[in-house]
């Protein structure tokens, strides 16, 4: 059994490494793998801004630089107030490495929601689909 509020409360804990000077807009997430392991991301922005690295991104790629492939589910939460969901590029990466993956959009530890990443991303594009 997953437990939602650690993932949020890691998360929320990611919020401190946010390096964000041009949005102020901090994000954090946590990525739970099938090895019952968590890793953490925040969002890292650079002033080219097609540089900028969402938190989503730097957690899983945290777990595939530990050779933990296997995401079960993540946790995103961010410093507006409301629920951050991820943007279309993480939703492609979470595909390359999860096919079940739950997405858990919080604004505290009480207040979450949970999505199936295909209700995100239907018909996403994965590695079947290279031919």
């Amino acid at each position: 059994m997953i437990n939602y509020k650690e993932l949020i409360e890691k998360a929320q804990n990611a919020l401190n490494f946010s390096y964000s000077p041009y949005s102020n807009f901090k994000v954090g997430a946590c990525v739970l793998t099938k090895l019952n392991k968590t890793y953490i991301g925040a969002n890292i922005e650079n002033a080219t801004f097609g540089a900028t690295i969402c938190a989503e991104r730097v957690a899983i790629d945290s777990a595939i630089m530990n050779n933990d492939k296997e995401i079960v589910c993540i946790a995103i939460v961010s410093k507006s107030g409301d629920y951050t969901f991820p943007c279309g590029i993480c939703r492609q990466v979470m595909a390359e490495f999860s096919s079940d993956l739950e997405i858990v959009v919080a604004t505290n530890q009480e207040d979450y929601k949970i999505y199936k990443l295909e209700e995100l991303l239907p018909h996403s594009f994965l590695q079947k689909d290279i031919k």
